[in-house]
């Protein structure tokens, strides 16, 4: 009895997932000129693999945002500059990011919004910094890596999609 209520209680899971994602709008990231960044320094990691983390990262939170916006639409990004939270500087012998207010975090991009016949409902060049980052006080991301970014991408987001946003 309990298994069959477990593979239900999965299968209903799974089903919502597939549902959700029918509804949220598509997302297509385009990183130009990566290596012209003003600051995706890896430190100590590797410095592809540390790029590759953070195109990860930006990504799986830009569709994680698009979710709020109509099905069939489409939100094109194209990310032309970032510049991370902090500086990395060597502490003692290993180069580590160190977050001061000095180094605030930065993000230049274009986007378009798209509704189902592919016509521009908005678009614009998009300069976003942040520099009273670490006076925030409810850092919504303040575990995951990347979280005053992902918090300045937020806001934006939500200013500018209240219109769109599914309620």
């Amino acid at each position: 009895m309990m298994k069959k209520f477990i593979g239900c209680l999965l299968g209903f899971a799974a089903l919502m997932t597939q549902v959700s994602a029918l509804q949220a709008a598509e997302v297509e990231v385009k990183w130009t000129n990566p290596d012209k960044y003003t600051d995706i320094d890896a430190g100590e990691e590797h410095r592809k693999h540390f790029k590759a983390r953070v195109f990860k990262s930006f990504e799986e939170h830009f569709v994680k945002m698009a979710a709020l916006l109509p099905a069939q639409h489409k939100l094109v990004l194209d990310i032309t500059d970032v510049d991370l939270a902090g500086d990395v500087n060597f502490g003692g012998t290993r180069r580590i990011r160190i977050v001061k207010e000095l180094f605030f975090p930065r993000l230049e991009f274009n986007y378009q919004l798209l509704n189902a016949d592919n016509s521009v409902v908005k678009s614009a060049e998009v300069a976003l910094k942040d520099m009273s980052f670490l006076m925030h006080s409810g850092l919504k991301y303040r575990s995951k890596s990347f979280g005053y970014e992902k918090e300045m991408f937020d806001k934006w987001f939500y200013n500018t999609f209240a219109n769109e946003l599914v309620k």
